[in-house]
């Protein structure tokens, strides 16, 4: 195993990244990467010599300030200006995760050649990935427009040798830490500050992070539902690929296709039944879980496409010597894809409460709430009222941000995606989609157990049992909370390999 991931043009893919997370990869630069950013660097640095009309973000102000030129000799504090008045988040602090997924789709954005940054910016940047030197960002302040200005700006500020990082488990100054591998500040060049704050790397952190996320707990929904289904005593008829070839939907096909797999040699859903059809939250699973898969498809391409381009402003063309101002900073792409994802991800949580409350109610010779002496013992009454309290606050979360826009920089920046809410909201969202599923596997395992002795698939009694060392089977009542936080854990920690995940 290679545990050195080098950058390079290479299109960087989603089972790229979490190789590199999963096997906690260094950073390194590639022979073609260090010479498109020399390279780049070098035009920009001749482009200046002779330079004394006013090219945006390079020898002007920002913003709505763009017209203000700014003398040769002030470039560097214009850009060190730049990054210190930009540095206006607030509220929570980024998880640690997803600022160093922060720093790596910003080294790979850099290295394209077309941003105009110096070669030892951007070695800073990787001796801070590598080093787990994680520069303190906060949650609130980007709008998702010039890229994500506020985050970002928080991002660079180490690198100056201000702002906060996160180190050995703590919040240290960054001069204090800088001290410690006796590293000195980076010295700003032209553009250099404008470089590194625009982008949509927050946002597209995010969004990888989640994605990654979404697809694990889309595979586990339909694994936990295929317990549920096999717990309720439900059909397996539905799931007749049959059904799925005339309305053949990517993700209903996949999901009808996992489900019989899942289920196979299950000796309780091949039993005789006694009703003739299953409620829609089991029976409806291939076109609900399907719907999602295919939403996550699409994000997917559009993450995918993110993560690979040049997304700072003004673009630096050598070939063409060419400095154009445009827009790929604008985060709308990954705004719509991530409100997109919060309905796909919302649904599947939704779907999953109605398999837990129908475990509960008493039905197919299951123990109204899953608990021996009902009455004595509320039993498994109350985490079925917590999942449907998350499902409801998934619903009010899974409202778009990207339908809204409000005015920046003096009216210079118009319109904003607003992305930056669209991922906060996804990341809240998605761990909420983790503990609903938790809860259905809870419930859905304790439902299981009453069938003995018949039992379910190999597949699922193998994964029973593991889950049983952890969480035990309830005999009477007791603090649900407690079984609940675990079943979050054990699902968190489950591996699964992406060839499972992204086949």
């Amino acid at each position: 195993m290679i545990l050195t991931h080098s950058i390079s043009s290479k299109t960087l893919e989603l089972t790229t990244i979490s190789d590199i997370l999963f096997y906690d990869k260094k950073l390194e630069l590639s022979e073609e990467a260090i010479s498109k950013i020399d390279s780049c660097r070098n035009y920009l640095d001749e482009r200046m010599l002779g330079q004394d009309e006013p090219i945006y973000g390079i020898n002007t102000g920002f913003g709505s300030l763009y017209n203000v030129k700014i003398s040769k000799d002030r470039l560097t504090q214009l850009q060190e200006n730049l990054v210190m008045s930009h540095a206006c988040g607030i509220g929570d602090q980024v998880p640690n995760p997803i600022v160093k997924l922060m720093l790596l789709l910003k080294i790979q954005s850099l290295s394209y050649g077309h941003s105009g940054i110096q070669l030892d910016t951007v070695l800073r940047l990787i001796d801070f990935y590598n080093h787990d030197v994680l520069p303190v960002i906060y949650t609130l302040g980007s709008l998702g427009a010039s890229g994500d200005l506020a985050p970002l700006a928080h991002l660079a500020l180490p690198l100056i040798g201000k702002g906060e990082v996160f180190y050995k488990g703590q919040i240290k100054s960054t001069q204090e830490v800088m001290d410690d591998f006796n590293w000195k500040p980076i010295t700003l060049l032209s553009k250099e500050g404008l470089a590194l704050l625009n982008g949509t790397q927050f946002m597209s952190a995010y969004g990888v992070h989640l994605l990654l996320k979404s697809y694990k707990l889309s595979y586990l929904a339909d694994f936990i539902g295929s317990i549920s289904l096999d717990a309720f005593d439900g059909r397996i008829e539905p799931f007749n690929e049959l059904v799925h070839l005339v309305r053949p939907h990517n993700g209903q096909l996949k999901t009808a296709k996992r489900i019989r797999e899942f289920l196979e040699d299950s000796q309780l859903i091949s039993q005789q039944k006694q009703h003739v059809q299953d409620p829609y939250s089991f029976r409806c699973i291939p076109q609900v879980h399907g719907a999602t898969k295919d939403t996550l498809e699409f994000v997917h391409k559009t993450i995918k496409t993110e993560i690979n381009s040049v997304t700072d402003n003004p673009n630096i063309f050598i070939e063409e010597n060419e400095i154009i101002s445009g827009g790929n900073f604008h985060g709308q792409p990954l705004a719509l894809a991530l409100d997109y994802l919060k309905i796909a991800m919302a649904e599947l949580g939704n779907i999953s409460e109605r398999r837990t409350y129908q475990l509960i109610s008493g039905q197919r010779g299951l123990p109204t709430f899953l608990v021996d002496n009902p009455g004595l013992n509320s039993g498994f009454m109350i985490p079925q009222y917590t999942a449907a309290s998350i499902v409801s606050a998934n619903k009010q979360l899974a409202t778009p941000a990207s339908v809204d826009s409000i005015v920046s920089s003096n009216g210079q920046e118009d319109h904003v995606s607003m992305g930056a809410n669209s991922a906060t909201q996804a990341h809240t969202l998605i761990y909420n989609v983790e503990r609903i599923l938790a809860i259905e596997l809870l419930n859905a395992a304790q439902a299981i157990a009453f069938r003995k002795p018949k039992i379910s698939s190999p597949l699922i009694e193998s994964f029973l049992k593991s889950y049983h060392d952890e969480i035990k089977f309830v005999t009477q009542d007791e603090i649900f909370h407690d079984l609940m936080k675990k079943s979050v854990q054990f699902i968190d920690d489950f591996n699964i390999d992406n060839d499972l995940l992204f086949d």
